[in-house]
């Protein structure tokens, strides 16, 4: 395993959307599992492949109930909102308030190229909403109020 590099706010990658990932292959599951060693070394609960500079469609999170690995993810459904701090790992030392649904749907490949379907609510699906939000060029920066440095 190796780790990424993760960028930061101001490279282009993150300013772009992510193409989709055609055919999920051996690469596909090593860049998987890097963004994965990423991720837990940066002490993060979510990655997505801008975020260590490869512009493709493909998200890691683990809010502390298992790891998803997820490949073309697609939010399908919305339901109710939240309002709560998000920080990133490509905007380091800031954190935000952002309003986002508080369930979603999710469509997406696993790492093994079959479909599933994740309901998630709460935390779990701001992670998942912020991270889907990469894919399509969108920082949190973008959302939020109260942009502040943390403490």
């Amino acid at each position: 395993m190796a780790r990424y590099q993760i960028v930061t706010a101001g490279d282009s990658v993150l300013r772009k959307t992510a193409r989709p990932v055609d055919e999920v292959t051996d690469r596909t599951r090593q860049i998987l599992t890097n963004m994965t060693e990423t991720m837990y070394h940066a002490h993060g609960v979510g990655l997505a492949a801008p975020q260590v500079g490869i512009s493709r469609r493909m998200i890691v999170v683990d809010v502390g109930d298992g790891l998803m690995q997820l490949i073309n993810p697609e939010i399908v459904k919305k339901e109710g909102l939240q309002e709560g701090p998000e920080g990133c790992l490509s905007v380091p030392g800031f954190n935000g308030i952002v309003i986002r649904a508080n369930q979603v749907q999710v469509k997406a490949l696993n790492e093994e190229g079959q479909e599933v379907t994740i309901d998630a609510e709460g935390f779990k699906a701001r992670a998942l909403q912020h991270e889907i939000d990469h894919l399509d060029g969108i920082l949190y920066i973008d959302k939020a109020s109260n942009v502040e440095r943390a403490e």
